[in-house]
């Protein structure tokens, strides 16, 4: 985490041990947990994503958090939130630069979304949608937990990314205009961005911001129309909105929050793809048209409450109260799988797809220090969870995963204990969830079978337990254990019953997953920088793994032993006081069986994890508020699988791997806040990874990566 505030930087990744979240990468420990504040005096950084407010050097996991200038910086390359995740989040895959995010894993798993808390992330039918549902603007920091993980609940089986929104900081009332253009030199490949917030610190806090953004279609580094993805969603030729209400008022040692988001985006519907060649090369282009259908949309409301108080029963409590309303429409399509002969000719039947998602809860925590002596505290509270989902075809009304319907209770305790260099702490959870699903009628592709409801419960212990150990000269060292839970993608199964007389409180593959995670690392910090390397391994022994059909593009989950084994660094160095170079690499093997009982001897493709990924950067601090940034990333080539198959899945993979490049400037002058960026900036030619990499790939989705793009933008406030 590089933060400069009026003087030097320093980098922040912290590790250490403990709280269900012990998948402690040593980028936690290894890099400050400290800012400098005007006087050049370092303060630590408090992090919110581990239930309690913790300084980061005593976080309990690996933690990386993405400042707002970072942020601000990142998003002049490219207005999307996983890009920024792609290059200062060592563990995190790819981008795949669209609407929807599959492939984009951590550590070979799946990561949990939240924003200020609120799970974004639907484990019962995964669409891949879910990482659009706010303005990036909103975003004030990103703090990203790597690794299984059981302190936010069900879904971190990768890992936790929590997006934290803006609160007002200074008394007063204040307004700020943001306006932004993005531009590659073609017609009608124009991002224009507008945001307008103000916000009032006073007897009471309020932030009120409002933002749009129109996104046209690029071109990739040969001038050529970038492909859509007309079916999953894409974010070019699309119109995006959000209105965010945040309320805020202390009492003593009280504090009570409230806070409203509401986005949308939806595509245009003023182009249509065209289709490219896998057998020449030739990417998916895209061309002026009207698609069939709606075009696909995201629509998404978040509502929390939350309230703090200081000092109670010697500790401090924390409650939050959460809605979150959730709706992924798909684009229309003649899909094998929706076909009907009852309804239409087969081949003829356009349909599309839309995803619901309902979840409410609620969240207890109670932090308690030195209990009964000193060193010693507890941590404990209770997470309950209702979570709605269903899948449909919205053209013709049918239901294609029928309501699923998810509770889940969750009681935890944790114990630290700190003495001279040591921290030891470990904790437990106890998950006891249930899953009830009405009986239903499979589309006429799984051969219109019924399927007979049912009652599912799952109860699991989950343990962590770890240990940091200070050694001196700036020299620590960790070892940590950390179990994770999550589901199947419930939906994908449902819907593919075409057995007769199942029910669904006999279904095998309903069986939840859980995901240990040990790690060990080493981490030095000194005056001139600091470094970090880390090796871990993830184990579950009933995963989760999607194949798909190549010819009918039709997926299905297979329950089979997933094994992953990892290694990140991370480190900076400042040769000047103005300047900072840093460097992160990460490498993830992960390994499955072709089917049940045999050899764990198939390497994950690229739907569960990235390429091996080095990236390089250069920060020139050249003004007290001007700031300079060149960076590279380079993901590696990556063939495996060769000439495996199994049954009509393919799992042969091939990635040629490249270097992207980008520049980043800004500079605060009394007119505003002035800045530029440029992605890709020798316009390099290229396939993104998941485009090339993915097996049952089709002429429809060889998408190439943006050709270099400027983006301007004017910040001011007042």
């Amino acid at each position: 985490m590089t933060i400069t505030v009026g003087g030097p930087q320093f980098k922040s990744h912290a590790v250490a041990t403990g709280v269900l979240a012990l998948s402690a990468s040593i980028a936690a420990i290894a890099q400050d947990a400290q800012t400098a504040n005007e006087n050049g005096v370092l303060e630590r950084v408090v992090v919110t994503a581990t239930r309690a407010n913790k300084a980061i050097e005593k976080i309990p996991g690996a933690v990386t958090v993405i400042t707002s200038q970072e942020i601000q910086a990142q998003t002049l390359v490219a207005e999307d939130l996983s890009q920024v995740l792609a290059v200062l989040a060592p563990s995190y895959a790819p981008s795949r630069q669209k609407l929807t995010s599959f492939g984009e894993s951590m550590r070979g798993r799946t990561a949990l979304l939240l924003f200020d808390g609120v799970p974004q992330s639907n484990p019962l039918r995964n669409g891949a949608r879910e990482g659009y549902f706010a303005d990036p603007s909103l975003i004030e920091r990103i703090e990203v937990i790597s690794g299984a993980s059981a302190i936010q609940g069900l879904g971190a089986t990768g890992g936790i990314i929590n997006f934290i929104s803006r609160t007002p900081r200074e008394s007063g009332t204040r307004q700020r205009v943001e306006l932004k253009y993005g531009i590659q030199g073609h017609a009608a490949d124009a991002l224009w961005k507008a945001g307008y917030t103000v916000e009032h610190k006073g007897d009471f806090e309020v932030l009120l911001h409002a933002g749009a953004t129109l996104r046209g279609v690029g071109v990739d580094g040969s001038g050529q129309r970038l492909g859509l993805e007309a079916i999953q969603g894409d974010t070019q030729d699309s119109r995006a909105g959000d209105l965010f209400l945040k309320l805020g008022r202390e009492f003593g040692s009280q504090r009570l929050q409230f806070s409203l988001n509401k986005f949308r985006i939806e595509g245009e519907g003023d182009w249509k793809p065209v289709a490219g060649d896998r057998l020449t090369g030739q990417p998916t282009g895209a061309t002026p048209g009207t698609p069939p259908g709606q075009p696909p949309r995201n629509d998404v409301r978040t509502l929390s409450v939350d309230w703090t108080h200081a000092d109670i029963g010697g500790g401090q409590a924390r409650a939050q109260v959460y809605k979150q309303d959730f709706s992924a429409l798909y684009g229309a399509t003649t899909a094998t799988t929706f076909q009907d002969t009852r309804l239409a000719l087969q081949g003829k039947l356009i349909d599309q797809s839309e995803v619901v998602a309902d979840k409410a809860g609620v969240k207890l925590s109670w932090v308690r220090p030195d209990l009964f002596i000193d060193g010693i505290e507890l941590t404990t509270g209770i997470d309950w969870l209702s979570d709605n989902s269903q899948q449909r075809l919205a053209l013709t009304d049918r239901t294609w995963v029928p309501p699923l319907k998810f509770r889940s209770t969750a009681p935890f305790a944790q114990l630290e204990y700190e003495v001279g260099a040591f921290t030891v702490r470990g904790g437990a959870r106890y998950e006891s969830a249930t899953l009830d699903v009405d009986s239903y009628q499979t589309l006429a592709y799984y051969k219109n079978t019924a399927v007979q409801g049912g009652h599912r419960s799952f109860t699991q212990w989950i343990k962590s337990l770890g240990a940091v150990w200070r050694l001196g000269g700036g020299w620590s060292t960790f070892v940590s254990y950390n179990e994770g839970f999550g589901l199947p993608d419930v939906g994908l199964v449902l819907r593919a019953v075409n057995t007769p007389n199942q029910s669904v409180d006999k279904l095998i593959s309903l069986e939840p997953v859980l995901t240990d995670n040990r790690e060990i690392g080493l981490a030095w910090r000194g005056a001139l920088g600091s470094l970090s390397a880390s090796m871990y391994r993830s184990h579950s022994d009933l995963g989760s793994q999607i194949r798909v059909d190549a010819a009918t593009g039709v997926g299905s989950v297979l329950r089979v032993p997933v094994d992953v084994n990892g290694f990140e660094f991370s480190g900076e160095l400042k040769p000047a006081r103005d300047w900072t170079l840093s460097a992160s690499f990460a490498r993830t093997r992960g390994k499955t069986a072709a089917q049940a009982g045999a050899p764990l001897d198939v390497a994950l493709g690229a739907r569960s994890q990235g390429p091996d990924k080095f990236v390089l950067a250069a920060t020139w601090q050249f003004a007290t508020t001007g700031q300079a940034r060149l960076q590279a990333m380079r993901l590696q080539s990556r063939d495996i699988n060769l000439g495996r198959t199994v049954g009509t899945a393919k799992l042969e993979e091939h990635f040629d791997g490249y270097t992207l490049a980008d520049f980043t400037a800004s500079v605060g002058t009394r007119w505003g806040e002035f800045g530029v960026g440029v992605e890709n900036l020798f316009n390099r030619q290229y396939i993104g990874y998941y485009a090339q990499s993915n097996p049952a790939g089709t002429n429809d989705d060889l998408f190439a990566g943006r050709g270099r793009t400027v983006t301007v933008s004017w910040r001011r406030g007042f």
